[in-house]
């Protein structure tokens, strides 16, 4: 049945990913290689995003329903699957969640289990409300758990923010995120793109931050898949979240000037930058990371860049980057904490000794990258980090073995306090 395949699909990718066989997010996109109708497509995301996104819960609601006895990870999987359906989705009728998951056990070799499976889910909708307020209560009890995030990172946060700004952190971890659009103005105006928008039935809303100007960023709320768009295709607009938008801002690149764009992958920073430079001057965008530069070469492409080049793939960053440049954005690998929603496996992944080894790196990554700067020249340093140990601390750092460079500003976003997704940007600028 066409109903029970985004289920199928669900199953096989998450049981594929508790094996380790690769993040959730590539794994689902392998296994819709053959194409699914848009709303299968996006059941099947929301199914394996948001089971993932709540296992620590749903594991615990399984437990008071098992008396804590630990199930085989096939099993395991089946239950998160048709619990979130009950619990979580509220536009699946209760006896098909219940009767697809103990369909899925034949396949999933629990053909056995059935009866168990049957049972467990039943049991649950025979209790409902008072499942559910046993669910609300454990977001109060324990907050980490209710809301289905590691201990440790959740009292990294209380102690940064408090008991609120961590409740709507979670809240926002836990919400699948919008789609923004930027407006690339080097392919037409935001009255072009809109128009062809409408023609191809895109939903939009201009929304506006105070670092973007009018007219240059739109939530889309509905459209086709964008990969068949002719506006997509033509390069009219990047998806890209706003709070990315920032450090290129801060960057301020200028026409005519010579702009270095050190972790460039996949290129949407690269892109907003010749943008705002209207293609004229010299873009060198660099990354390490081989298999994604290739990406930056079809984004340029795609967007019509024309004044960025790649620099050649290299184990030193900097043996092909001997020119000083008047601009430098290095938007520093890092723990990605602040797009945790985005990057939906990545708070079971994390782990708390990350946070230095990346803050260790992003100081030499700075280091090398001060040493190209022209007297004058502008460093913005970014990340998608929330942690201070990442931003704030390596940035003084830096300055405390660098006497030419000044911190001219530095701001945190934080999606509790701006609504995007989180971000940090540093402005530095180098005296001689």
């Amino acid at each position: 049945m066409r109903s029970e395949k985004p289920r199928q699909i669900a199953a096989r990718v998450l049981r594929l990913h508790a094996e380790g066989a690769g993040y959730l997010e590539d794994l689902l996109d392998h296994a819709q290689a053959a194409a699914l109708s848009p709303p299968d497509r996006a059941l099947a995301q929301e199914l394996c995003f948001g089971v993932v996104r709540w296992q620590a819960t749903l594991d615990w609601l399984i437990a008071q329903k098992t008396a804590g006895r630990p199930q085989k990870t096939p099993l395991q999987i089946l239950l998160r699957l048709g619990l979130y359906q009950l619990f979580w989705l509220d536009r699946i009728p209760d006896h098909a969640a219940v009767n697809e998951t103990v369909e899925l056990a034949k396949e999933f070799g629990c053909g056995n289990q059935s009866g168990f499976i049957n049972a467990v889910l039943r049991g649950c909708l025979r209790e409902r409300e008072a499942t559910e307020q046993r669910l609300a209560d454990l977001r109060t009890r324990h907050p980490a758990l209710g809301h289905s995030h590691p201990d440790w990172l959740c009292d990294r946060w209380r102690n940064l923010w408090g008991d609120e700004n961590l409740r709507r952190l979670m809240e926002w971890n836990n919400t699948p995120p919008p789609t923004y659009a930027r407006l690339n103005t080097l392919r037409g105006t935001a009255e072009q793109l809109t128009a062809q928008w409408r023609e191809e039935g895109v939903e939009f809303e201009p929304r506006q931050f105070d670092w973007t100007a009018d007219g240059l960023v739109f939530e889309l709320k509905s459209h086709p898949s964008l990969a068949t768009l002719p506006s997509f295709q033509q390069g009219w607009f990047y998806i890209q979240d706003p709070s990315t938008l920032l450090a290129v801002r801060e960057l301020d690149p200028q026409p005519g000037q010579a702009v270095l764009d050190l972790c460039a992958a996949p290129g949407g920073k690269t892109t907003y930058i010749a943008q705002l430079m209207n293609n004229q001057g010299t873009l060198m965008a660099q990354d390490t990371q081989i298999a994604r530069r290739e990406l930056i070469r079809e984004n340029c492409a795609r967007l019509g860049v024309t004044c960025a080049q790649l620099a050649r793939p290299t184990t030193s960053l900097y043996a092909e980057l001997s020119t000083p440049y008047d601009r430098i954005l290095v938007d520093a690998p890092c723990t990605n904490t602040g797009v945790m929603r985005r990057r939906v496996d990545l708070r079971w992944r994390l782990r708390p000794e990350e946070i230095a080894r990346m803050a260790t790196a992003q100081v030499e990554l700075l280091r090398d990258a001060a040493t190209q700067l022209k007297p004058g020249g502008v460093l913005v340093y970014s990340t998608c980090s929330l942690e201070p140990e990442e931003n704030q601390t390596v940035v003084q750092t830096l300055l405390a073995g660098q006497p030419a460079l000044r911190l001219e500003r530095e701001r945190q976003l934080t999606p509790f306090a701006d609504s995007v997704d989180g971000a940090y940007v540093a402005r530095l600028t180098r005296t001689a």
